[in-house]
């Protein structure tokens, strides 16, 4: 078992320093932008430093060996709502169900609400009284399992599906992830590759254009000429996490979190935050991201996060409810994050 254990780590650190640690200058060149938007209220308020301690549905999106410690003994459902920016919604479903000697495989939808944007032309610049909604959809399937009593690890399959009039483009991502506990210390590790695919590129009618063939007389046959785009990459990134758990009595708990992260098409991310809970119901959490270059694009999303949330055990079943807020830069909105989960 330490050997496979061993592999696995090893594995995903060497494809992390052969795709992660790309030139800066790609910064914003990436495909499928929306696989960096976090989702879930609970690692969100603590700005995503909780990568080795993040269980259940909330670790999908980052670190899916956290899959494997659910909130009960059978399944969750989680459903997530966030204010994104320019009156942008994104909404999230998951589910897990634990098999026992198993794992536990979960299957999460993220899908971004845009509204109706104006058809406009060069003739009518006011609009043609036509409207169109992108689609960026992105399905995930998890699979999570306690190698040992102190390891878990994690894998997610996630298909990707973008469409923007009549143009779209579809590809694949993976994410793996291992969390180590030192039993007895307080001490968790965490770490994460995250968003690992082949590029992706659009294609669609509107790229479709005829042409009448060179030198032909006119009336004949027009030519098909299709515009090749160019493809992108996917944002993959590679994470590493330190947690700390203060137990001060058998009722009150504080747990400390830190987390860096390297990213192949933006500055790399420092993260920490904090967690206390009375009880297992009561949760105040807080956190702080930075960058390690001064861009302003970088820190559009990085500064200070916070959030709370309640957890309710009404007999077979587990209720949570969390919020977060996480601010940004003045021409953004600050996002909040409104999070329902239920365990049975």
């Amino acid at each position: 078992m330490k050997k496979i254990v061993f592999t696995i780590f090893l594995t995903i650190t060497l494809i992390s320093n052969c795709l992660v640690a790309g030139p800066k200058n790609k910064i914003g060149l990436s495909s499928a932008a929306e696989l960096l938007i976090p989702v879930g209220s609970i690692g969100t308020s603590m700005g995503g430093s909780n990568l080795a301690t993040t269980t259940g549905l909330d670790a999908i999106y980052w670190n899916p060996a956290g899959l494997s410690y659910l909130s009960t003994k059978t399944g969750e459902v989680m459903f997530s709502n966030q204010k994104y920016i320019a009156d942008i919604d994104l909404n999230y479903f998951a589910g897990a169900y634990k098999l026992p000697n198993v794992g536990t495989f979960g299957l999460s939808v993220k899908a971004m609400s845009f509204g109706d944007i104006e058809v406009t032309t060069t003739n009518s610049p006011d609009g043609t009284g036509e409207t169109f909604s992108p689609t960026y959809l992105t399905i995930g399937l998890s699979y999570g399992r306690n190698m040992t009593d102190r390891i878990a690890f994690g894998t997610t399959l996630k298909v990707l599906y973008e469409e923007i009039s009549r143009e779209s483009a579809k590809g694949v991502a993976f994410d793996f992830g291992l969390q180590y506990n030192v039993i007895g210390s307080g001490l968790q590790f965490g770490v994460a590759l995250l968003n690992l695919g082949p590029a992706m590129a659009f294609t669609g009618a509107d790229l479709e254009s005829f042409y009448p063939p060179s030198g032909s007389a006119p009336g004949q046959n027009l030519e098909p000429r299709t515009i090749i785009l160019e493809d992108f990459e996917l944002p993959t990134s590679f994470s590493l996490g330190l947690s700390y758990d203060f137990r001060l009595d058998k009722k009150n708990n504080i747990m400390l979190n830190g987390t860096y992260q390297a990213n192949s098409f933006s500055s790399d991310d420092y993260n920490m935050g904090a967690e206390y809970n009375y009880n297992k119901i009561v949760y105040i959490r807080g956190g702080y991201q930075f960058t390690d270059q001064d861009n302003t694009s970088d820190r559009a999303f990085t500064g200070l996060t916070f959030g709370a949330g309640l957890n309710y055990n009404a007999g077979s079943m587990n209720i949570g409810f969390d919020y977060a807020y996480k601010g940004s830069e003045s021409f953004f909105d600050n996002n909040q994050h409104f999070t329902i989960t239920l365990g049975f």
